[in-house]
């Protein structure tokens, strides 16, 4: 591995990776193209998660899990992981609840909310494993 742009750049591939099987993933579950899965920040594998677990992991191998630089990626992963289940959690619960109540209301589609915002355990940890995994295959390929 050669350096901050190269596992950014790993990193960046992971996340859009992981983007792109929710599209599939949930346009076939959807049983249409629904090209809105390109963005959402909810459902499976957790592209946060992927994503921060990627940097961990390339970050671990290049400079050792004793380094400085280790210490604060893990630290950030672990907010980034936290949020994305807890706080993110939340603000879906809430989202849920309000459209709820703009399904009693007339005209209300224009203001209906997404309510693919947060993440279950399962979710994280498919982020956690595909981060893991494809951090290993990056440091392999890229060396």
């Amino acid at each position: 591995m050669h350096g901050f742009p190269s596992i950014l750049i790993a990193a960046g591939v992971v996340q859009v990776t992981c983007q792109l099987f929710k599209l599939v993933f949930y346009s076939i579950r959807d049983g249409r193209m629904e090209w809105r899965y390109l963005t959402t920040a909810g459902g499976i594998p957790s592209a946060h998660s992927a994503f921060v677990t990627t940097l961990s992991v390339l970050i671990a191998l290049k400079d050792g899990i004793g380094s400085d630089i280790f210490a604060v990626t893990a630290a950030f992963s672990a907010i980034v992981i936290f949020d994305a289940y807890r706080l993110r959690g939340h603000v879906q619960q809430q989202t849920v609840v309000v459209n709820r109540l703009l399904d009693r209301l007339e005209h209300h589609e224009e203001t209906r909310m997404t309510e693919m915002i947060g993440h279950s355990i399962p979710e994280i940890g498919a982020g956690i494993l595909v981060g893991g995994v494809l951090g290993l295959v990056a440091h392999f390929i890229i060396g």
